[in-house]
């Protein structure tokens, strides 16, 4: 890996980095300038919903943070071996991600006309929940591509974010017989375990790519 490309993985491994921390940060910061708003019953969504008091700054930062991701999973694939196919889809998936739930969901608020869905909302759903989607892939992509003997510790680490992940979103997602049973109030609380397990999984990735050495097959050294 040329000089010049290091430290291009290495800037977007820092970026994306930061960028999960503030995002993460900002949920509770800008849900503390809405009233009545909870963090554990509401979802993300809500806070870039036109009645939020914070719709602008949030539909910002979101479109803001997707293009982040996309810069992330465009280097990602410089950083390791971008002939293997499966670094070229994991690539993909990290890109979806922050157009999905990223730019889809900045661009398109989840309004609720009367009762409705609008338009909007329905493409905020669709484009969020292909990011997601590719979210929750990405883990399973990840174990393809190393190793449980070159990569002990994240080979079970990507497993393990990947069963929370699909807990999380199928408590979220799933709608139970009554509106209070707590599964079903709480629906903020698994949005956010399955977006913080997410983040710490791209923090190690970014950490991996900022130190990295040949551990994916046929990668080429640093």
């Amino acid at each position: 890996m040329r000089i010049s490309q290091l430290k291009l993985v290495r800037v977007a491994a820092i970026i994306c980095i930061t960028a999960c921390i503030v995002d993460f940060a900002i949920l509770f910061l800008y849900g503390s300038y809405y009233p009545r708003y909870s963090q554990l019953k509401n979802t993300i969504s809500l806070l870039g919903a036109s009645i939020s008091p914070v719709s602008k700054l949030i539909s910002v930062w979101w479109t803001l943070i997707g293009i982040i991701f996309i810069f992330f999973g465009f280097v990602f694939r410089k950083a390791f071996d971008k002939k293997l196919k499966n670094v070229k889809f994991a690539s993909v998936l990290i890109m979806l991600y922050g157009l999905g739930e990223g730019i889809g969901s900045g661009l398109f608020k989840a309004d609720i006309i009367a009762g409705r869905m609008t338009g909007s909302f329905i493409m905020h759903n669709i484009l969020g929940g292909i990011g997601v989607i590719a979210a929750l892939i990405l883990p399973l992509v990840m174990l393809t591509t190393m190793t449980k003997k070159n990569r002990c510790g994240f080979y079970l680490f990507s497993w393990i974010v990947f069963v929370i992940g699909l807990i999380t979103m199928f408590l979220f997602t799933i709608r139970f017989s009554s509106k209070d049973n707590l599964i079903n109030l709480y629906r903020g609380l698994w949005q956010r375990l399955f977006m913080l397990n997410l983040y710490l999984y791209f923090i190690t990735i970014s950490v991996i790519m900022y130190y990295k050495k040949s551990i994916f097959h046929n990668a080429k050294n640093v």
